[in-house]
């Protein structure tokens, strides 16, 4: 009993019976002689609001003892499933689903007097029967629907998981894998095709014909070079087998003999996949990289056959042995897979989503391969096969095969927060390890189809009578070898990185649920050299104490997976037994969409033309009362005749059209209002008088654009520049000399256009001041000019001498 626990249970009781606490303590049932059901029932009821209180209600499908009796020791209390989830038996936990029905009856057919069961915990189960379970322990996530969850609701799977816990999913997850991590899949999983499509066909028959060349590159290698040319000093761990050293024995004098041939075309096979490899076959024409005709590849294939099965051989393998040797080292550089290829390219096929080693078969002939896929009438969604390079040179203890399973828990997906259990446990295959046959039984260490078999009586009698070793049983047999830095140096290292590369691959495929974890088993096989090669990696993996190994870690593993996703929330520095925190990176957004999902839509909009509104009205401060009234117009911004030119009939027409017409609208947006155009006709009157020998005068033709116009800025120009100096009247900038920001609509700055061999009039008046213009502009008139600017009107002023009148 945790000393939390001693301190929780004293106040949990009423009366503070030492003999009451003392067996809650020891999670026993009350005796009915002992004690009377009311003070049990008094007992159950206390500990069962506190329970409510503090949110701690479970519920567990399937039968997992361990979970269950961790939690109660924690103060929760179970609130048990009345109802048969439609799920199948989990494929890992045998007849977990059968024993919770059975389970489930009985707990039914009770009756709901208290004083019926003897069981504090089935009382405390039935007071929550009412209640939400916090924490759900199931063997499936199907068991409960997940999209109805609360978020305070804790459950141990995550949704859309099949991107790594199936095989098919794991086979097209590892291809995306250089887009997430920088890291190559073929240095720890073994090459694997999905055999539902023609192109995945294709691309497994061209990697098998090109391990069928590269395989009789390795014949010639070690048939020279005998036994003595095989990797050695790796001790009795790293022996290969009697089936390697059967390949490296001389050949018989009566077998077939096979022409040097059959090697130059595996070397030539071999050279153009090496090309490939390095990327030196994209300049290269297509008509120059063909490779073998059909009726070559078969005949490639059956003299291969028949090499490596021992009824031929190749008489002048001697000559090619150095060719060979360089090739094979050149294409081992670039190809981290040539370790585990071997000689006899076999190849293990597997359903694509069951599990237990069920109807996974391992085959070293492509025809009948792909005959036992063309078998299987099922449409091309369920006819999930995959086909996975078999590791043909694995790492032996006493000459038998064995693999890894190896727990690692995964508390957030974003961001990403993986967990690896520091201890393991090795499964050892009943038979002695041998190429020469095929069966399940020698290549498969899966427990569930071991436990079926006897030990082979050819085997080492100091591998264990149960077949299975716990990782630190195996770092001493290490040790014992002089091979102790390999597990820390190497083993574990790769399991860490081979974990971690595929969860961040998967990352964007799973539903990244709060307050969710699950944890996880992959299974590994060690090569020769010790790299460990991932395998699969199944979700709910199995929890029985089948053997005293997994009696022991099993449980181990549970509880510490409770301290991880509980403990830990309340207390960060609490302790987490084995797991070690194995990666977490930093929050980040998921992209919206999945690969191919990108979709754009959208409609094309066009840009319109903004338009200044006209000008209505404008309020002028009291400074502005006393100006002078208006005289004339502003300068004209068409072109005029020259200075002193008489007017001729058509213009003066024009004038007295314009009087009588009133009000003027620009060309542009903007519109002069009725009290400036009065204004400026009775001025006109008043100039016309004194200054008879000046020209027209008009108001500028002004295209004002609205201040985003993307239109191209050009310079400011000096529009006076271009008038005819007079003595006596000094010149007044214009209307754009104070606008220099305004543009027209082609985008050049406001300014009157200048016909060739034409003058301008000289400057007329101030619109405001009714003053000739000075030699800078008066501050009423900046002040005028900056109201037009911004969209604002006026109306005349009023004053004496001729002032304006009203509207």
């Amino acid at each position: 009993m945790e000393p939390a626990e001693r301190k929780r249970l004293p106040s949990a009781s009423l009366e503070g019976d030492p003999r009451e606490e003392t067996k809650l303590k020891r999670g026993i049932s009350q005796d009915s002689t002992s004690s009377p059901k009311l003070d049990r029932y008094k007992i159950a009821r206390q500990l069962t609001e506190k329970a409510i209180k503090e949110k701690k209600i479970f519920s567990i499908y399937g039968h997992y003892p361990v979970i269950r009796a961790t939690l109660r020791r924690k103060g929760w209390v179970e609130k048990k499933f009345h109802f048969l989830p439609k799920v199948i038996p989990n494929a890992d936990d045998g007849n977990a689903g059968v024993t919770e029905h059975k389970h489930t009856e009985g707990k039914e057919n009770q009756e709901a007097a208290l004083e019926k069961t003897d069981d504090i915990h089935d009382v405390m189960s039935r007071l929550v029967k009412n209640e939400m379970p916090y924490f759900l322990w199931t063997i499936k996530r199907d068991v409960v629907d997940y999209h109805s969850l609360s978020c305070d609701q804790m459950l141990n799977h995550y949704g859309k998981t099949a991107s790594f816990t199936t095989k098919i999913g794991l086979c097209v997850n590892m291809r995306s894998l250089p887009w997430y991590v920088q890291a190559d899949p073929d240095s720890f999983f073994p090459r694997c095709y999905s055999l539902c499509s023609e192109s995945e066909k294709q691309e497994f028959l061209d990697d098998f014909r090109r391990t069928v060349a590269s395989s009789i590159l390795k014949w010639v290698v070690s048939h020279q070079s005998h036994s003595g040319g095989k990797p050695g000093g790796r001790g009795e761990a790293c022996d290969p087998g009697p089936s390697n050293r059967k390949a490296s024995q001389s050949v018989d004098s009566r077998l077939t003999g096979l022409s040097g041939q059959l090697v130059d075309t595996a070397c030539k096979v071999c050279q153009a996949y090496l090309g490939q490899l390095e990327h030196r076959d994209i300049d290269v024409p297509e008509d120059a990289s063909k490779g073998l005709t059909e009726d070559e590849w078969k005949d490639l294939t059956e003299q291969y056959y028949s090499l490596i099965h021992g009824d031929a051989f190749i008489s002048s393998s001697r000559n090619h042995f150095s060719q060979c040797q360089a090739l094979l080292n050149k294409i081992m550089s670039v190809n981290p897979q040539m370790e585990i290829d071997g000689l006899r390219n076999i190849w293990i096929i597997k359903p694509a989503a069951k599990s237990r080693g069920r109807d996974i078969v391992c085959m070293n002939r492509v025809e009948e391969i792909l005959e036992l896929v063309a078998a299987d009438h099922l449409s091309a969604k369920d006819n999930k096969w995959v086909v996975q390079k078999y590791i043909e040179t694995p790492l032996l203890i006493y000459g038998t095969k064995f693999d890894i399973r190896q727990w690692f828990l995964v508390t957030d997906w974003n961001p990403l927060t993986i967990w690896f259990y520091k201890e393991s446990y090795l499964r050892f295959s009943t038979q002695r390890f041998s190429l020469e046959s095929l069966d399940s039984a020698i290549h498969l260490c899966n427990n569930s189809i071991q436990k079926h078999l006897k030990n082979d009586k050819d085997r080492s009698p100091l591998l264990p009578y149960h077949n299975m070793w716990t990782s630190t049983r195996f770092r001493e047999y290490l040790q014992k070898r002089g091979r102790g830095a390999v597990w820390v140096g190497v083993i574990y290292p790769a399991m860490k990185r081979a974990v971690t590369n595929t969860m961040r691959a998967a990352q964007d495929r799973v539903e990244p649920r709060k307050n969710s974890f699950e944890l996880y088993g992959a299974d590994f096989v060690l090569g020769r050299d010790f790299q460990p090669w991932l395998i699969e990696i199944n979700s709910s993996p199995t929890m029985h104490a089948s053997t005293p190994v997994t009696a022991q870690l099993c449980a181990q593993v549970q509880e510490d997976t409770i301290k991880v996703v509980l403990d830990r929330r309340a207390d960060r520095s609490c302790d987490i037994g084995n797991f070690e925190l194995l990666w977490r990176q930093p929050t980040v957004e998921l992209p919206p969409f999945h690969g191919s999902d990108l979709c754009v839509e959208g409609i094309s909009v066009r840009r319109a033309r903004k338009q200044m509104p006209p000008i209505s009205s404008v309020n002028f401060p009291s400074s502005l009362l006393d100006i002078q009234p208006l005289k004339v117009r502003c300068p004209s911004a068409m072109p005029s005749p020259p200075l002193g030119a008489p007017t001729t009939a058509p213009q003066q027409d024009l004038r007295l059209k314009e009087a009588q017409a009133g009000p003027r609208t620009f060309p542009g947006p903007r519109t002069v209002p009725a009290p400036l155009w009065g204004a400026a006709a009775r001025s006109r009157k008043a100039r016309s008088a004194t200054t008879p020998s000046v020209g027209k005068l008009e108001f500028p033709t002004c295209n004002f654009q609205h201040v985003d116009s993307r239109s191209p800025k050009t310079g400011p120009t000096n529009a006076e520049s271009d008038r005819p100096s007079d003595p006596k009247i000094p010149n007044e900038p214009l209307l754009s000399s104070a606008l220099p920001s305004v543009k027209t609509a082609e985008g050049a700055l406001l300014q009157p256009p200048k016909p060739p061999g034409q003058l301008r009039e000289p400057p007329a008046p101030c619109l405001v001041c009714g003053s000739l213009p000075p030699a800078r502009p008066c501050k009423r008139c900046r002040s005028f000019r900056a109201s037009v600017l911004q969209g604002a009107s006026f109306v005349p002023l009023g004053g004496g001498g001729g002032g304006a009148g009203t509207p």
